[in-house]
């Protein structure tokens, strides 16, 4: 991790205007596309009210869970996900939110376990993203938060090779699921409760 990194983020994000800012545009200020990097430029803005989010930046996570469970190192963002565009607003949350995420994590983590790197976990953090992903496109109240935050970790695992925070996405994401289910009980029972018979 470049320490200049999040300086250039915040600079990038004071120097918006008000036009709508395109994902490809965030994406080029990353430098390298790792796909630590690109998990958690598309997983921040999931946490944001941001209209239809959702569902093209969780398609796009779909996309690099695939890369990620090919072993690539390097991806680009499918043309429909580069071209989606958020409020400029928005994009000054995201990238201010990315680099404090980077300042916080780079004073804490450090490379370690690992083996959260090895072929076979990589493959299972793929899979895991991809679940993690079809619960962001899902339309559950609130329910893109939670999985967006275990997708960050594992971006932030694999951009400073920290096994650690890999281990607390996977944490993160029982958790997701855990409320899915959760509200997919309520929801079953309260339909139940509505049903004549």
């Amino acid at each position: 991790m470049q320490s200049s990194l999040p300086h250039r983020l915040r600079t990038a994000a004071r120097s918006l205007g008000e036009q709508s800012v395109a994902v490809g545009e965030l994406a080029a200020l990353q430098g390298r596309a790792a796909i630590g990097s690109l998990l958690i430029l598309l997983s921040l803005p999931c946490m944001l009210p941001v209209a239809g989010v959702g569902t093209v930046l969780g398609m796009g996570l779909v996309g690099l869970s695939l890369g990620l469970w090919r072993q690539q190192e390097e991806l680009s963002l499918p043309d429909r996900v580069a071209g989606f565009c958020m409020p400029a607003r928005w994009a000054r949350k995201v990238l201010n939110l990315q680099a404090t995420m980077y300042d916080i994590a780079g004073r804490a983590a450090r490379q370690r376990l690992s083996a959260a790197f090895g072929s076979a976990a990589r493959r299972a953090t793929a899979l895991t993203v991809a679940l993690m992903s079809g619960l962001i496109i899902l339309p559950i109240p609130f329910g893109n938060v939670l999985p967006a935050i275990a997708i960050s970790l594992f971006g932030l695992g694999m951009v400073f090779r920290d096994g650690a925070l890999m281990l607390l996405g996977g944490v993160v994401s029982v958790l997701a699921v855990s409320f899915t289910a959760t509200l997919a009980w309520g929801a079953w029972q309260l339909g139940q409760s509505w049903l004549p018979f």
